[in-house]
């Protein structure tokens, strides 16, 4: 056994004094969706869509 925590277990749910149920709601969702694994960064998608759109991409039917 490892003393570090489990990655796939839930958030802890203790938080600061005075936090109203909405606020641990929203902290625990936070937290759920920042554990969660993110896609890769960069590439050719990314690039496109920095770009805009590219002429003609709008209406593909009219090139050949």
């Amino acid at each position: 056994m490892t003393d570090e925590p489990d990655q796939t277990a839930t958030p802890s749910t203790d938080g600061p004094a005075g936090e109203t149920p909405a606020q641990k709601a929203l902290r625990l969702k936070t937290a759920k969706l920042n554990a969660r694994p993110k896609p890769p960064r960069g590439g050719r998608f990314q690039r496109e869509q920095a770009a805009g759109v590219t002429p003609g991409a709008n209406r593909p039917w009219t090139h050949k």
